[in-house]
């Protein structure tokens, strides 16, 4: 019988700890932790093909899967992102804002932890890992819910987890794992606001709406991506042709890969047959916009899923070798679809015009702006953060790639000489 009281109560004073802990341990149980991720990969491996099977068995769909299945390259990945978590500064008692008063109040602001974490998430056992080295060097104790199809994967990864608190003498109440898929604990989790500082949820926009709906925590939601990349009539064509092809096949069934494609008119004749060319056996269907169809049909191009978009197209989060397509007429209203239609997650600009880049810049407010780059940066790791424990699309506390520093917050420090306020 899981007692989430119990559980709230470890995490605490486990948080206690871990505020004050020195990062020579911190750094320690991390590095301890990547070792054992590799040391003990088979064990780790053996548990997620069993998830694999299970979800397959039960139809789960192909991009669910594919963020399911854990590899040795994989593994390898996850224990690099551990180590490069290791070798960050601590964001822990951080000095900033330094000032001496005119009365001779000296005052500053100090990075402190959170605190008490819960992150829920869906199908993907990495984010197991990557929440719990970033919450570890930046001092706050978490509670993981992974979803049903993740069970046994999340299993096997906190046992190696917990190998590494305990070699480096922290409370194992420092990451602590629901081991249930009872909905009934989420709710009951959700509704814990004076035991628990900040809810995460990662996964689908069903789960982001039951969070908002039903948690007595404060939430912060992201990782939904509805991602454009807009073509302009000065862009190095067959470079953008690159960007737009790593964006979407590098690896489709996450939140950062690509979804729409928008193509400045003046080029869109001879683009858009060329764009659709250069996916050719990559397995991309295409829904294209009327004046995008017509420059295709003009030139179509063999053995090509093509089609006109739907209604719905434009707003759909793909997650699949699914594209989008349409022809703007420039610059504003290329920026007006974004406005429209994107979710605030990542979207850019290629072009070679630095006024029609700085205008993008400004005017598209999302939490990755990109000019001349493929959207899949917009990671923890790529960004030199490490990991992330989400993908922030929302304006508080922080927006983007959730890392060490966006797991902190801050006290401020007075010092006096006995001071009295007049």
């Amino acid at each position: 019988m899981i007692n989430l009281h119990e559980i709230t109560i470890a995490a605490r004073q486990a948080a206690h700890t871990l505020a004050v802990l020195d990062r020579t341990a911190k750094d320690g149980a991390l590095q301890a932790l990547a070792d054992l991720l590799l040391e003990h990969a088979p064990e780790i491996l053996s548990a997620n093909a069993v998830d694999i099977e299970l979800a397959e068995q039960a139809g789960l769909a192909p991009p669910l899967i594919d963020r399911l299945r854990l590899s040795e390259s994989r593994l390898r990945g996850m224990a690099d992102d551990v180590r490069k978590v290791a070798a960050l500064p601590d964001p822990v008692g951080v000095v900033f804002d330094q000032k001496v008063l005119p009365n001779g109040l000296q005052v500053h602001r100090q990075r402190v932890p959170l605190g008490v974490l819960a992150v829920i998430y869906e199908s993907r056992p990495n984010v197991t890992v990557d929440v719990s080295s970033l919450a570890l060097k930046s001092g706050n104790a978490v509670i993981l819910r992974g979803g049903k199809e993740t069970l046994h994967s999340n299993r096997a990864l906190l046992k190696v987890i917990h190998q590494a608190l305990e070699a480096c003498e922290i409370p194992a109440g420092a990451v602590q794992f629901i081991d249930s898929s009872d909905r009934a604990l989420l709710l009951e989790l959700i509704q814990m606001g004076d035991e628990v500082d900040m809810l995460i949820p990662r996964g689908g926009a069903g789960l982001h709406r039951f969070c908002r709906e039903n948690s007595r925590i404060p939430v912060m939601t992201g990782g939904i991506g509805i991602c454009h990349l807009f073509v302009d009539e000065t862009a190095d064509q067959k470079a953008a042709l690159q960007v737009i092809h790593n964006a979407k096949t590098q690896r489709p069934s996450v939140c950062n890969a690509l979804d729409t494609v928008l193509v400045h008119h003046a080029i869109a004749e001879g683009f858009v047959p060329a764009l659709i060319g250069h996916f050719q056996g990559s397995g991309v269907a295409f829904r294209l916009d009327p004046a995008a169809l017509d420059a295709f049909q003009a030139q179509p191009v063999a053995g090509t899923e093509v089609s006109l978009a739907g209604p719905e197209d434009f707003d759909t989060e793909w997650l699949s070798l699914v594209l989008g397509v349409r022809v703007v007429a420039g610059l504003e209203e290329a920026i007006g679809h974004i406005q429209r239609h994107s979710t605030g997650h990542s979207d850019g600009i290629l072009t070679r015009d630095p006024a029609h880049a700085d205008r993008f810049v400004q005017q598209v407010d999302s939490a990755a702006v990109y000019v001349n780059a493929s959207t899949r940066f917009t990671d923890g790791s790529q960004l030199g953060l490490g990991a992330e424990v989400a993908i922030s699309t929302q304006r508080l506390h922080a927006r983007g790639p959730m890392a060490l520093v966006e797991l902190t917050t801050y006290k401020w420090v007075i010092s006096g000489d006995y001071h009295v306020r007049p």
